[in-house]
């Protein structure tokens, strides 16, 4: 049985249970109604930003990265940095018009279309070796075991279904072969040490935990039996995404471009200067030890930035349907998330470099 059928039945009533999320528009079933799906434009995106742009921008990671380089006054428009990221934060902004960028994965831009906000992916990021290097793994409550994914039947599992973590959990439910009446969801937002503590207070006996998140469970629950289990899968979208009417304007989708291109660069300085790194973001603005800063560095290896989406494409379209057999809606075509004027965006920067 192919995952999207087994999850078909696997949806089990979500929506009854309310683990759609509380901000969803749509019904089970259904697609989002009246949402306007806008076409990307005729026209190429301009060489040249015109002066008086401003673009407000979610993304710290970035912004650090870009001022550790010396490259965020080189930005040929005005930049209002908002200190916010992840899916629902970001989403929130767009709705308000209060924020024209977004660094996410692929789940918010995939709930914002279920849910009357357009957006569009205007970059893609991935690892290199995602398996390898995945950006989760399952944390498991003290004295709970499980050792392999079949052994997640019965379990109790933390569950954010507008995030990336609960569309790992689908997936993983999918190769494990269990159904939702396998397990019990409880559906807990991922932010902070929420997960971390609801393993260590048997809240939950398996959540899906990240980056310095593994490191200081085992460190504080280990002793008591916490452990780890890696899931096997790719768990590793990163996007750049926007609010679909901004690219209809010409200014605005000028300096979006123009940001893609920094925002290239940028990760590859990340890359080779990972001491600046460790130091100007980890150590003196996540306030995280030198330790924890290099582990998270070699935890994420090195990463993709392709040039050609049509694999992109196709993973964000199986997202879609495995969502979609999941909570009971109506799937789409993922080619109307991505403006492809932008495909080659990023990817042509870390070859040819941006204009100082």
């Amino acid at each position: 049985m192919s995952s999207r059928r087994h999850f078909l039945a696997a949806g089990g009533g979500l929506a009854a249970l309310g683990l759609l999320g509380s901000g969803c528009a749509a019904t089970a079933g259904s697609a989002a109604p009246g949402a306007k799906t806008l076409v990307d434009p005729p026209w190429a995106l301009p060489s040249e930003v015109p002066d008086g742009t401003t673009l407000a921008i979610g993304d710290p990671a970035t912004q650090v990265a870009l001022k550790l380089s010396g490259q965020i006054d080189k930005l040929p428009f005005t930049v209002k940095w908002a200190n916010l990221s992840g899916g629902p934060e970001t989403s929130e902004a767009f709705r308000a018009k209060a924020l024209d960028v977004g660094s996410v994965a692929d789940i918010p831009g995939i709930n914002a279309h279920w849910n009357n906000l357009e957006t569009k992916f205007v970059a893609a990021k991935y690892r290199k070796d995602p398996v390898g290097h995945p950006v989760y793994q399952l944390g498991i409550a003290p004295g709970v075991k499980v050792r392999q994914l079949t052994d997640l039947r019965g379990k109790k599992i933390a569950f954010s279904p507008t995030q990336a973590q609960g569309a790992l959990i689908i997936r993983v439910l999918a190769k494990a072969g269990l159904d939702r009446k396998d397990v019990t969801l409880v559906e807990i937002p991922s932010t902070d040490d929420v997960y971390p503590n609801a393993l260590g207070s048997h809240q939950v006996d398996v959540a899906p935990i990240g980056g310095t998140a593994v490191k200081r469970y085992l460190g504080q629950y280990g002793k008591d039996g916490g452990t780890t289990v890696k899931h096997g899968l790719r768990d590793d979208p990163g996007h750049l995404y926007v609010r679909a009417e901004l690219l209809q304007d010409k200014a605005k989708a000028a300096a979006i471009a123009e940001y893609v291109r920094h925002w290239a660069v940028a990760q590859q300085w990340i890359i080779d200067h990972p001491k600046e790194w460790v130091a100007g973001y980890y150590v003196d603005d996540q306030r995280l030890s030198a330790a924890d800063g290099q582990y998270l560095i070699k935890a994420a290896g090195d990463f993709d930035i392709p040039s050609d989406w049509t694999s992109a494409i196709d993973r964000t379209q199986e997202t879609i349907d495995l969502l979609a057999d999941f909570t009971g809606r109506d799937s789409y075509d993922a080619n109307l998330l991505f403006d492809k004027r932008f495909a080659s965006v990023g990817a042509d920067a870390l070859q040819n470099g941006v204009r100082s």
